[in-house]
């Protein structure tokens, strides 16, 4: 049997959290169900942040219901900064949260106005508090490869930090690749050491693509026996609080990576594409990983009977969901 890849796609939350054009809250419900449809069965879906600091995401208590209404099958998670997000997620209906912790005393101080230490305590009361209440948990530990303020982040206080959320109670540790500074030896070398300490499948891993080697450290993460992953459709993404944080790497170029080399998704990548032609008409600019082109060529083809359109998804977007406003 194939190894399965487990891809949860952030695109509706880290896509969607630093974009000049604001998608509706109906936009954004159309964008995950055609990631549902498309095989997705992990989305990242909104923020329980303030709504001053993303704007973006302010709709999050709107949105979560209608996702968990309409795809009850569909494993929706929830980022939420300490307590207090976590007591606005729960009361929305929640089933899964994250927490971030970044690994350098900068980071925290820029983003959240906290030291290390009081980022570590905040981010165990929050993981301990959704575990009292029945609730699934991640934790991402950011920047786990380059701090944009400090550089190179000690390997070692990765691992530890790491370890902390897992005894917190995270049920999966995600390790973030937040400016897309990482290379594949650097990710062999992390995975390796943190699958040492933590079960490999207890552990994710989230690549932008800054430099353009989000693939290549997708294919190092798999040669350490990673097989869970963030990934955002299009490639949407960048963090707002990290200077010089491009977009995620593309879930078409990952999906595509792992289905030729032997591994099985799930997905759809027709049903990908759909999903990037709904995003782009909202965010009025184009979209797509490296794979895009040779993606759409064979859509396109009447010879690329593989990549077929999936039955059900023809509709425009503006079929599927009303424009802004």
């Amino acid at each position: 049997m194939m190894d399965r890849v487990h891809i949860t796609d952030v695109a509706p939350r880290d896509g969607l959290q630093n974009q000049a054009v604001h998608a509706s809250t109906a936009h954004k419900l159309a964008l995950v169900e055609r990631l549902a449809a498309a095989g997705i069965g992990s989305v990242e879906i909104t923020s329980f942040v303030s709504p001053k600091a993303v704007p973006q995401m302010a709709d999050a208590a709107d949105l979560l219901p209608q996702v968990q209404a309409r795809l009850p099958a569909l494993r929706s998670s929830v980022l939420v900064p300490n307590r207090k997000g976590l007591e606005r997620a729960h009361a929305a209906g929640a089933h899964e949260i994250a927490v971030v912790l970044s690994a350098t005393e900068t980071m925290n101080r820029k983003n959240i106005n906290m030291g290390l230490d009081e980022a570590i305590a905040v981010s165990e009361q929050t993981l301990q508090a959704a575990l009292a209440l029945g609730l699934r948990t991640r934790a991402y530990v950011a920047v786990a490869f380059d701090c944009p303020f400090e550089g190179e982040t000690p390997l070692d206080r990765v691992v530890d930090l790491s370890l902390r959320m897992t005894k917190a109670g995270a049920h999966e540790i995600v390790i973030a690749d937040t400016i897309g500074s990482a290379s594949p030896g650097m990710v062999k070398e992390r995975m390796g050491a943190l699958t040492q300490a933590i079960a490999a499948d207890k552990l994710a891993v989230h690549f932008h693509d800054t430099r353009g080697m989000g693939a290549a450290n997708a294919w190092a993460a798999l040669e350490a026996g990673i097989r869970r992953f963030d990934a955002s459709v299009g490639g949407i993404g960048g963090c707002p609080f990290a200077p010089g944080a491009a977009g995620n790497l593309a879930t078409e170029d990952l999906v595509l990576l792992a289905e030729r080399s032997g591994f099985s998704t799930g997905i759809s990548l027709p049903g990908l594409l759909d999903a990037i032609d709904l995003a782009q008409e909202v965010l009025q600019r184009p979209l797509g990983g490296r794979s895009i082109a040779w993606l759409r060529k064979q859509r396109d083809s009447a010879s690329g009977t593989h990549l077929k359109r999936p039955q059900g998804l023809h509709q425009s977007p503006t079929q599927l969901a009303p424009p802004p406003g």
